[in-house]
């Protein structure tokens, strides 16, 4: 059951407020006067509340009130009122809980920021530091925010929160996969990868005391959830859609000022370059075909070393130097594990011989892989030093 609201003006038009709720009619009356107060433009989605929530919102005919039979989760209800505000015309929608913890004081702040970064997704970042806040909330927040950095490269303050503005129309032909507290994790990361911008504005939080505090969270069920989807969130971040995004990035911004920037960047320090050179290098040999640069990746996200040049370095295994490198594996493992039995690189070397000599290439690709590692992060470190302390003595630099 759908009633409309009226057409009245509001503070920010083209902007609506979703209000999920499920059994906080002790809060609900409260939020929605409040939200009243900055604009007229609202959507209640009641997620089958079996309290006396219709009841509360039925007192304000003015708004758009949407019942749901029986309760789906939170995201099934941010998603109904998103498919609501598009019906209606609405670009943009900002989520709101309805058990008081945000202010709709805050609201304001979200206005001003999308009209600073149209298209953005803006999430209202809270301060965890402050006192009265569950240290489990403040664990979590970490947990995703680490997560999310993993699967995007986004540094964001809070991931959790539940107080957003969505560009509705960027995210209107996205088919979510989640309909419970694990699509507010779903959305970021999913509008990151299709090019949204995603930003913070600061807002206030209220966390009553403990015996009052009402929580629909199921820590061990939804936690659960939570780390199933980043998992999967992970490898597909991984494989295909943080190349995509750098690629992305390539197309938009002139490709030697980025390249410049991605491999140069001052604020890097040698160690950094070098580490990423080796991390590049070694999983370049690693006995890994196919999946070298994508764990090289990986693992230069998790260490926080440069993507770029941790991509180029694994290129060291590109078709005409695999068989070299294969070569000199196995006469390492030789060496390594002391079998004087050898072949010549031109004559009996072949992947039959290969496949009878298995432990020894592969322990000889470890070794390689490590020394060679070490050489050119070395080496890298050493010309770093070389290269940037003739930059600092260059006058036209200095100029520039």
């Amino acid at each position: 059951m759908i009633k409309h609201r009226d057409n009245k003006t509001s503070f920010s038009p083209g902007i609506c407020i979703i209000i999920p709720t499920y059994n906080n009619s002790g809060t609900l009356e409260g939020v929605i006067r409040g939200v009243l107060e900055k604009t007229k433009h609202i959507i209640v989605v009641n997620d089958g509340s079996t309290d006396d929530s219709q009841e509360i919102i039925e007192r304000f005919p003015q708004i758009t009130a949407i019942h749901l039979a029986k309760n789906k989760g939170k995201g099934y209800a941010i998603r109904t009122g998103f498919k609501e505000a598009l019906k209606q015309g609405y670009e943009y929608a900002i989520t709101i809980d309805s058990d008081g913890q945000h202010l709709p004081e805050d609201l304001p702040k979200f206005f001003k920021k999308i009209e600073e970064e149209p298209d953005s997704l803006i999430i209202g970042a809270r301060n965890l530091e402050k006192a009265g806040i569950p240290g489990g909330t403040t664990f979590g927040n970490k947990f995703s925010n680490f997560w999310t950095w993993v699967e995007t490269g986004y540094h964001l303050p809070d991931t959790q929160s539940g107080y957003r503005l969505y560009p509705i129309r960027r995210l209107a032909k996205t088919r979510w996969f989640t309909h419970r507290f694990e699509f507010e994790i779903e959305v970021i990361i999913r509008s990151a990868w299709k090019g949204i911008p995603i930003a913070s504005v600061p807002v206030s939080v209220i966390y009553p005391p403990r015996g009052e505090r009402v929580t629909h969270f199921r820590p061990f069920i939804d936690f659960t959830r939570i780390s199933l989807l980043n998992a999967i969130l992970t490898i597909l971040g991984i494989l295909i859609f943080r190349p995509r995004m750098l690629y992305r990035r390539v197309r938009q911004e002139n490709f030697r000022d980025l390249m410049r920037k991605l491999l140069l960047n001052p604020e890097e320090s040698n160690f950094r370059k070098a580490a990423s050179v080796s991390l590049g290098v070694l999983m370049g040999i690693a006995p890994i075909w196919g999946w070298q640069m994508a764990i090289a990746l990986g693992l230069a996200v998790v260490l926080r070393l440069n993507k770029t040049i941790t991509l180029i370095a694994s290129n060291i295994s590109i078709p005409p130097m695999i068989p070299p490198i294969i070569f000199a594996s196995y006469i390492t493992g030789g060496f390594v594990m002391n079998i004087e039995k050898s072949v010549r690189y031109s004559s009996a070397f072949s992947l039959e011989f290969l496949k009878d000599n298995f432990l020894q290439y592969i322990v000889g690709a470890m070794v390689f892989g490590v020394a060679m590692a070490v050489l050119s992060g070395l080496m890298t470190w050493i010309l770093l030093i070389i290269f940037r302390r003739k930059r600092k003595s260059t006058p036209t630099d200095k100029m520039e």
